[in-house]
């Protein structure tokens, strides 16, 4: 997901959830669509059956998904997902799903996933707290990653920053006991707004020695953004808070 911050239009402040009409939720993104490559239009038209799922109202079982039992790692607005896919690649013992709303990172990442054949990655083109609560058994996920996700940094729209107590306590259901929420952010405002929720979200452990941040772990992949930003002096903070309840 991309870390520049997006306006938000009028007729999306607030939008209805379709699942639960007599409930508006505030939503963490705008979909503005870009313009799709040929390459994004073709994986789209061919790759979709072989990584794509779509949305429906039924939970899944992850086990008849991926066709095997395994470590789960679920990524919430992988981007152009290339991290996802050099994660998925490095790590083919374990299953990995990506949720994105955005159709031409969709697309970017399947034509990626293709060209590295992997076959332990499925992905989603749907509101990720949607498919959080519709399509995602409890306790069945090992790992949740939330990299970059828009800061909505000025402090009129930080309710709509997807790290919010009700989120944070939605996802938590999801995650096997031990399993852990993992977050970076290169907004430091955004980071110790993520500390502070989850310092106060029930059932987290902080696995930071320093009860904060953490050291970017190996398994996370650091972009050509993040490069640059090193470059710059820009800072990145990483959050890992593990399930214990």
């Amino acid at each position: 997901m991309s870390t520049e911050a997006k306006t938000p239009s009028p007729e999306n402040t607030e939008d209805t959830n379709a699942t639960t009409p007599y409930l508006r939720r505030i939503r963490s993104f705008v979909l503005r669509e870009g313009r799709l490559t040929k390459g994004q239009q073709h994986a789209l038209d061919n790759y979709w059956p072989k990584y794509g799922m779509d949305y429906q109202d039924t939970l899944l079982s992850l086990d008849n998904v991926f066709g095997r039992s395994a470590p789960r790692v679920l990524e919430i607005g992988f981007g152009m997902g290339k991290s996802l896919v050099a994660m998925a690649k490095a790590a083919p013992e374990q299953d990995f799903i990506g949720i994105e709303v955005h159709r031409p990172g969709v697309g970017a990442c399947l034509s990626e996933a293709q060209a590295e054949e992997l076959n332990n990655l499925k992905v989603f083109e749907h509101d990720a707290v949607e498919v959080l609560a519709q399509m995602i058994p409890e306790q069945s996920l090992d790992t949740v990653q939330l990299f970059f996700p828009d800061p909505w940094h000025k402090k009129r729209h930080h309710k709509r920053r997807i790290v919010q107590p009700d989120f944070v306590q939605a996802l938590r259901s999801k995650l096997k006991i031990g399993g852990v929420f993992h977050m970076a952010t290169d907004w430091e405002n955004y980071a110790e707004h993520m500390l502070e929720v989850m310092r106060a979200a029930e059932g987290f452990e902080n696995l930071s020695a320093s009860s904060d941040y953490v050291e970017r772990p190996e398994h996370r992949p650091l972009t050509k953004f993040e490069q640059r930003g090193q470059k710059l002096g820009h800072g990145v903070w990483d959050l890992m808070f593990k399930r214990i309840s």
